[in-house]
């Protein structure tokens, strides 16, 4: 049976929150700090979130895949850009790049097809 993305990011968003109960001052500075990293500046949100994507592919976090595949998309992020994203990070991270990359393929999929 195939992983749904989109119910797994719900459940991270959760995590998230309860991190936020626990670990507030943390979870604040790293709010903040994601923030001032992904707002437009010399680059977009999309393209930042299409190099995250990229990073998150690399170094195997199904979480991060989910949430800046999300978030690309919701940044105005085309599939062929998504696909040119895994490209790279298959180029960067080799053959575990094409099991992460076909990953973010298919949360890619789910939410454009909800």
């Amino acid at each position: 049976m195939a992983t749904d993305h989109v119910e797994d990011l719900k459940c991270l968003q959760e995590s998230y929150g309860k991190l936020g109960k626990n670990c507030p001052e943390v979870m604040k500075a790293f709010m903040g700090l994601h923030h001032q990293a992904t707002k437009d500046g010399a680059l977009s949100l999309k393209t930042k979130e299409l190099i995250a994507l990229g990073i998150a592919i690399v170094v195997k976090c199904k979480g991060c895949i989910e949430s800046h595949v999300k978030t690309a998309l919701d940044a105005g992020a085309k599939p062929e850009e998504i696909y040119e994203t895994v490209e790279v990070a298959i180029l960067m991270g080799g053959g575990p790049g094409t099991v992460y990359g076909a990953m973010a393929i298919e949360v890619m999929e789910q939410y454009l097809a909800k």
